[in-house]
């Protein structure tokens, strides 16, 4: 059978829907439990191993490759909902919210510290990658299913750490599946929009803790200004070089890199 990179494609895309029907059609029979029927990654990487390679050869050179291009495809949607690039971003941009400087920092500046923020706060969980996933695959260890898998296995934890109880047993719930005796049982599908609520939760919190010290700055200049009868004068024009001065007071950039970075188990 000869390799062709479309045709994995399609594989995967008949996979997925086959899979949504199936789960469909189970939900609408209005049954109390629902198994969980997502494939994992491992059972994705061997049907594409089962219908493109041949028995006695591994992977050829070309479905590799359609696999790599593939993941780099949907490297940007990883690195934003299954890492801490949400929480940072969110509250990064709370705190250019809340001195109320519009573009500054420009955008561009702040995804780029919310990236290298990220890559500080992931780098235990690449690590770990790296040791359980990509140097024995490198090395022949194992294949590249297990090498897949491990990786899988390793975000997981990292998101089943960050993931509130709650919001993990609302996904359960709506997923009508019967709750799994360990954790690492739940798949990825449950797993992942779990922990982007978690995190959009998390960042919310922090934000509106941000904001109350310069929402009191701006309070005492608008009660100011309102005494001294100077209501034609836009508040924010004052309030702004005061709220500046307090946030390099107390560090404010490095008080908050050091919190967010502590903030992730």
């Amino acid at each position: 059978m000869k390799n062709k990179p479309v045709k994995i494609f399609l594989l995967l895309i008949a996979i997925l829907m086959l899979n949504n029907f199936s789960i469909s059609r189970v939900q609408a029979a209005n049954t109390n439990t629902v198994s969980n029927n997502a494939p994992s990654i491992g059972d994705l990487l061997t049907v594409v191993d089962k219908a493109t390679a041949d028995k006695d050869k591994d992977w050829s050179t070309p479905v590799k490759l359609a696999i790599v291009f593939g993941g780099l495809a949907i490297l940007p949607s990883i690195l934003v909902m299954m890492t801490s690039f949400t929480r940072i971003i969110i509250v990064l941009s709370f705190v250019r919210r809340a001195l109320s400087t519009q573009t500054i920092p420009p955008t561009i500046a702040i995804i780029g510290l919310a990236l290298f923020l990220t890559l500080y706060t992931m780098t235990p969980t690449f690590s770990k990658i790296n040791d359980v996933s990509i140097q024995p695959y490198l090395s022949d260890a194992i294949n590249f299913q297990a090498a897949g898998t491990n990786a899988g296995n390793c975000i997981k934890e990292f998101m089943l750490r960050q993931i509130h109880e709650s919001d993990l047993a609302l996904f359960v719930k709506m997923a009508k599946i019967a709750p799994p005796e360990k954790v690492m049982d739940i798949g990825l599908h449950i797993v992942v929009p779990a922990f982007i609520i978690s995190e959009f939760r998390t960042a919310f919190e922090i934000g509106c803790l941000l904001f109350i010290p310069f929402l009191l700055v701006d309070i005492v200049i608008s009660s100011v200004l309102l005494s001294a009868g100077m209501m034609m004068l836009p508040p924010v024009m004052i309030s702004l070089p005061f709220k500046l001065i307090l946030f390099i007071l107390v560090d404010g950039w490095g008080l908050l890199a050091n919190s967010l970075s502590l903030g992730f188990k």
